[in-house]
C-alpha cells in the first residue's frame, strides 16, 4: 500500500471511529436507556417531596466506587421541582451523597444529570443531605427511594428508614422509588404489622439485569428480596434488561423497574398525590 492509500485508509478509520463515538449515546437512547419521557406531566405547587438515597460508597471488596445511580436521583428531583414542589434530599448517614461514577460517563449520562452538573443549588443539597434519622416524614407529601448499587448495602437493612416508611404509609403519603430503591420498603410495615410490600404490586431492578451487568455479589437483590417478602413482582424485559422500563402503581405505592423509569415514576407519584395536568 502506497503512502497516499495508507493516509486515506487511516482517515476513513478515524472518521468511522468518530462517527461511532458521537453516535453511541443516541444509539443507547434508541435502545431504551434514559428514553425521552413523552407521557403526561403534572403540577403540585406548594407540596413537598423527599428523595432518599444510599450513603454506601464502595462496591463490595472490589474497591470500585459506587453510590446512587445519578439519574435515579436527578430525574425525580427535576420532575418534582418542575411540578412546583419543594424537594429535599436525605441519606442513610447524612452528609455528602456518593454518586456512581459510571452513571456520569459520556455515553450513559442522562439529560437530568447534565442539568444537575450546572445546578449549584442541587449540588449543595447533595453535598450536605439530611440524615434519615432527623427527618420528620410527616412534612412530606411524596417520598422517593433512589437506587444504585450502594442502596443494595444499606436501604434494605436500615431500621430507621423502615420506621420512617411505616410512618409515611400510615399517614397516607405517596411512597415509592426505582431500581434498588424499593429495598428501603423491606422493613416497613402496614397497619396490621405485616410487611408493607406483602401483597402489593411492585417492580424494581430484576435478577436478570443484575446478572447481565455482572454484579451478583451485593447483599440484596430487589426482585429476590421483594418476592421473598410477599410482593407481587412484575417487570418488563428487553434483549438486555438494562434497556427495559416499567412502572407499577398500586394505590399510593409507585415503583419503577430501573434507571430508565425515574421520569415516569416521579410523574405518576405526583399524579397520585393530587397533581393536576401541567399546561404545556
Amino acid at each position: 500500500m502506497n503512502q497516499r492509500a495508507m493516509t486515506i485508509t487511516l482517515i476513513v478509520i478515524a472518521l468511522a471511529g468518530l462517527h461511532l463515538w458521537a453516535g453511541l449515546p443516541a444509539t443507547l437512547r434508541a435502545l431504551g436507556l434514559h428514553a425521552h419521557y413523552n407521557g403526561p406531566t403534572y403540577s403540585l405547587p406548594g407540596k413537598r417531596a423527599l428523595i432518599v438515597t444510599t450513603s454506601h460508597a464502595s462496591l463490595g471488596d472490589t474497591g470500585k466506587a459506587t453510590g446512587v445511580f445519578g439519574s435515579e436521583m436527578t430525574a425525580p428531583y427535576y420532575e418534582f421541582l418542575d411540578a412546583g414542589m419543594q424537594v429535599d434530599l436525605a441519606s442513610i448517614q447524612g452528609g455528602a451523597i456518593p454518586i456512581e461514577p459510571d452513571s456520569f460517563r459520556w455515553f450513559l449520562i442522562a439529560e437530568s444529570d447534565t442539568r444537575y452538573l450546572k445546578d449549584p443549588n442541587f449540588q449543595a443539597k447533595v453535598a450536605s443531605s439530611k440524615k434519615i434519622d432527623d427527618i420528620d416524614i410527616n412534612q412530606y407529601d411524596v417520598v422517593f427511594l433512589a437506587g444504585g448499587w450502594g442502596a443494595a448495602y444499606d436501604l434494605g437493612t436500615s431500621a430507621v428508614l423502615g420506621k420512617k416508611m411505616t410512618q409515611a404509609w400510615s399517614a397516607g403519603k405517596v411512597i415509592g422509588g426505582v431500581c434498588h430503591g424499593p429495598l428501603g420498603l423491606l422493613l416497613a410495615q402496614d397497619a396490621t404489622g405485616e410487611p408493607l410490600v406483602k401483597g402489593k404490586r411492585m417492580t424494581a431492578v430484576t435478577d436478570r439485569q443484575v446478572q447481565q451487568l455482572g454484579i451478583p455479589f451485593t447483599p440484596q437483590h430487589p426482585e429476590r428480596e421483594l418476592r421473598a417478602a410477599g410482593a407481587l413482582f412484575e417487570s418488563s424485559t428487553a434483549f438486555k434488561d438494562f434497556f427495559a422500563t416499567h412502572t407499577t402503581v398500586d394505590g399510593k405505592l409507585v415503583t419503577g423497574q430501573n434507571q430508565n423509569a425515574g421520569y415516569e415514576t416521579a410523574q405518576k407519584m405526583i399524579l397520585t398525590a393530587g397533581g393536576k395536568p401541567r399546561t404545556p
